[in-house]
């Protein structure tokens, strides 16, 4: 018992220094040589048939050449060097040193790292194995399966297999390149994060972000910071965007717009669809059609509208609770559509607002019918004509009390500077008009039935009525005219649904319920790189070939992470506010 007694305490003096040391590197050499008055304390090691190899705690080195330092555990590899740990990476180099107690590497010269889906080509290159990172500022190269991946300063963290590239990075494909002022790849999947103001640029598009995810093998993405994609002729913004080259299809969620730079307009809502190949884009939740009309704005607004069609043939088409406004008139339908090269404009009813008619006002002259088209010349802008197909109804409101009415089968339209100037009623018509004199005094009411009518405007007035081919027609008192007559069959006044303002266009409806948007934070504050150390401890022998000042983190060359005392999300707000003074030249002003 007291033999086993002393072997135990014997064994724990001696466990601690056991568990302490540290590993020495083993070598084998066909030749070994010393020279103490050039490398004291060294062994010169080379090539003879085999190179020159060293092992220590899971990696190897070849090389031709090496100035082995055996008591400091540390050598210096020149020529056809190899190192290999594991069987996932390899690196070559013309140059190689290597501290066995610190277990930090660093190469140079024509130095490729390979990994299973990327090769890295740099200068130089310092590679820590306590940390497991790799790390060069003096300019790289990562070949991937599907991309070239280039930078001033980088750093790899194997762990992970992920790349982390700041300063001057480009991404170079075939379909594109992208610019960015930091990027973090993975290479297992092509997955890049895009940091700080960012371009994926191709033939047919160029997508900018501050913040943004690409996938660069399945060619897609996501971009959640003033992010905007620019077409031929088409500029998309919002909150999120979603592009996806290979279907040349892109989305976009929350405080959308999209910028027509050919035909001057631009639409907004809190979802968008844009087909890039078929020309086409569809928008809701709010969506806002908004068009330089003759130096006037115009504005439709719908639940969906739909743009498609080149740029010199641009169709809008706008479905349920249509409104539409501009300077001099407002109207309001089930569906509508615009034929921005033909100048033609369609409201539709197809009856899902019950048996409310299309309805358009200009002044005080409210018109309905089954069908409105409103005729612009395409070379001036200007409305040219106005058509209302059956049940054609013209009522203005008297200017003390009443309404003028005029009805048919068929209402066409004249305008004069965008102003309605005449209006012309066929089949069937019927007119309840308050006659007054010059003075403006009511002298009574004319009811009258005739085949067709024509009216005169002036100031959106009625100024003069011409009756044609006149069946009955009566000017009676206004005392003496029944009230309950003084409406013809089919009147109905809707102005209370008039559209006054832009605010007007959204009146009724309720605040649409936005999409919650995952967005893309920066990376958690990385340790620095040179900073995993003991104190005291060079992660280089002093007999190293650096000068120890160039083992310094360098502020410039720091990555961008999420600092803890400061939120992600102030920025983002910060840059939202400024959102609207982003516009360039290219974008339409439409107030």
């Amino acid at each position: 018992m007291k033999q086993i007694f002393l072997f135990l305490i014997f064994s724990l003096c001696f466990l601690p220094s056991a568990l302490g040391q540290t590993q020495k590197i083993n070598y084998e050499s066909d030749r070994t040589l010393r020279n103490e008055e050039r490398y004291p304390g060294a062994f010169i090691l080379s090539k003879v048939d085999n190179q020159v190899y060293f092992d220590h705690n899971g990696i190897e080195v070849w090389c031709d050449n090496a100035i082995f330092y055996k008591e400091a555990n540390f050598f210096k590899a020149y020529g056809n060097i190899r190192m290999q740990q594991g069987d996932s990476v390899s690196m070559t180099s013309n140059y190689a040193e290597y501290n066995g107690d610190t277990e930090f590497a660093f190469a140079s010269g024509n130095v490729k790292m390979r990994r299973p889906e990327t090769t890295l080509e740099t200068d130089s290159l310092f590679f820590n194995r306590i940390t497991q990172q790799a790390y060069y500022r003096s300019g790289g190269k990562v070949t991937d399966t599907a991309s070239v991946l280039t930078s001033r300063v980088g750093r790899y963290f194997l762990n992970e297999d992920k790349y982390s590239f700041i300063t001057d990075v480009v991404v170079k494909n075939p379909d594109y390149t992208i610019h960015s002022e930091q990027i973090d790849f993975y290479s297992e999947n092509g997955n890049a994060y895009l940091y700080g103001p960012s371009t994926i640029e191709s033939e047919t598009s160029t997508v900018y972000c501050e913040r943004g995810f690409y996938d660069t093998r399945e060619d897609h993405g996501y971009f959640v910071k003033n992010s905007r994609i620019d077409y031929d002729n088409r500029i998309l913004k919002g909150d999120s965007l979603y592009f996806n080259r290979k279907r040349s299809f892109a989305s976009a969620t929350n405080n959308i717009r999209v910028i027509d730079t050919i035909n001057k307009s631009k639409i907004t809502g809190h979802y968008a669809e844009v087909y890039r190949d078929k020309d086409s884009v569809f928008i809701t939740k709010r969506a806002v059609a908004a068009m330089l009309q003759d130096k006037d704005s115009v504005f439709i607004h719908s639940d969906t509208l739909m743009v498609t069609g080149k740029p010199e043939q641009r169709v809008i088409r706008g479905f349920y609770d249509v409104r539409i406004l501009k300077n001099d008139m407002s109207g309001r339908s089930d569906s509508i559509y615009t034929n921005q090269s033909s100048g033609i404009t369609k409201l539709i009813n197809l009856r899902r607002m019950g048996d409310k008619d299309p309805v358009l006002w200009s002044g005080e002259n409210q018109m309905t019918g089954d069908t409105i088209q409103l005729i612009s010349n395409p070379k001036t802008e200007k409305l040219d004509t106005l058509l209302v197909f059956n049940n054609a109804f013209l009522i203005q409101k008297d200017t003390i009390k009443g309404y003028n009415q005029i009805k048919g089968k068929y209402l066409v339209g004249l305008f004069d500077d965008n102003e309605l100037s005449q209006v012309d009623i066929d089949k069937n018509t019927e007119t309840l008009y308050y006659m007054r004199n010059e003075k403006d005094t009511l002298i009574g009411i004319n009811k009258t039935l005739s085949s067709s009518i024509k009216i005169l405007f002036e100031d959106r007035k009625i100024t003069d009525i011409y009756y044609y081919n006149q069946v009955d027609g009566k000017l009676t008192p206004e005392p003496d005219f029944p009230p309950n007559a003084r409406q013809l069959k089919g009147f109905n006044w809707r102005g209370d649904e008039r559209i006054m303002s832009k605010k007007g266009l959204f009146e009724g409806q309720p605040e649409p319920k936005l999409t919650k948007i995952q967005g893309i934070p920066l990376p958690d504050e990385p340790e620095e790189f040179f900073d995993q150390r003991e104190k005291n401890k060079p992660l280089l022998n002093k007999n190293s070939r650096l000068d120890p000042k160039i083992l310094q983190n360098r502020k410039e060359d720091t990555l961008k992470f999420k600092h803890p005392n400061l939120p992600d999300i102030k920025e983002d707000l910060k840059n939202e506010k400024k959102k609207d003074s982003l516009e360039t030249k290219e974008e339409v002003k439409i107030e």
